[in-house]
């Protein structure tokens, strides 16, 4: 048999096989074998590596897909400068992701513009890179999602998706009201994840204000007792980013403004 049948037979195997990143990587690693001359054990290992590379992209591609994170935000972008009452070790512990296998979760607490949404995210997608099933959604979106599931009679099936990710991102509670229905879908949602998965939750309101997000005092105390049990919280009371970047732009332009002519006069 000649060698050119023999390779059309490997490229056919690696393709039979479904290694579709081998077949195509085994030409070019067979010009570098007649140049470095490796032994078998060598070359099989390089060419399989090749595949065992593609296929952990695949998955974390999908994985990256499912997660639908807004923004690939990262903890090495955050400022923890501008932010000095955010403690850094707690950040720190969290992207070890011990919380994700421990099945607690993490509540950051404070004003808009803060790095809430930043953190969570950067989380998230230190997760997703782990090899953890992620998700993200916002608190309205939520609860948006189990009424139209609860009205169509796919509660079940809805329930069912809430529960699998192992970290579930739970954005901008608080920047609406949860008055009864809506409220109860969240606390059955955050009651089957309760300790079995892990929740990332931001929101705008300390903990003393959430009877006033879900006009309810029993609710609100049934969610913290859930959410709470095993849980960093994280609360960052700073200045607004963007705030802060309005004002800096705004002193940027001072010198111009203050050359122009009073009074509306031509220059």
């Amino acid at each position: 048999m000649s060698a050119e049948t023999i390779y059309q037979q490997l490229r056919s195997h690696l393709a039979y096989l479904k290694l579709a990143a081998a077949a195509d990587a085994l030409e070019p690693a067979l010009e570098t074998a007649e140049r470095e001359k490796p032994g078998y054990t060598k070359f099989l290992h390089d060419l399989l590596q090749v595949e065992v590379a593609a296929s952990e992209q695949r998955r974390l591609d999908g994985r990256m897909r499912f997660a639908k994170l807004p923004a690939h935000k990262t903890l090495e972008q955050f400022d923890f400068d501008a932010q000095p009452t955010l403690d850094r070790r707690l950040v720190e512990d969290l992207a070890t992701l011990r919380f994700v296998e421990e099945k607690s979760n993490c509540l950051l607490i404070g004003p808009p513009g803060v790095g809430k949404t930043h953190l969570a995210i950067a989380l998230g997608h230190r997760a997703v890179h782990a090899g953890y099933r992620v998700y993200y959604t916002t608190a309205a979106e939520l609860v948006a999602r189990t009424s139209r599931a609860a009205m169509d009679g796919r509660w079940a099936n809805t329930m069912r998706f809430w529960a699998g990710p192992q970290v579930l991102i739970i954005d901008e509670l608080g920047y609406l009201p949860m008055p009864g229905e809506a409220a109860s879908h969240l606390f059955q949602v955050i009651s089957r994840r309760y300790e079995h998965a892990s929740i990332i939750l931001t929101t705008n309101r300390g903990i003393a204000d959430w009877g006033h997000i879900f006009e309810d005092t029993t609710v609100a105390t049934a969610v913290l007792d859930r959410l709470l049990h095993h849980a960093t919280v994280l609360s960052i009371t700073g200045e607004s980013y963007r705030m802060r970047r309005h004002r800096d732009a705004i002193a940027a332009l001072r010198p111009a403004l203050t050359g122009l002519p009073q009074g509306g006069e031509s220059p």
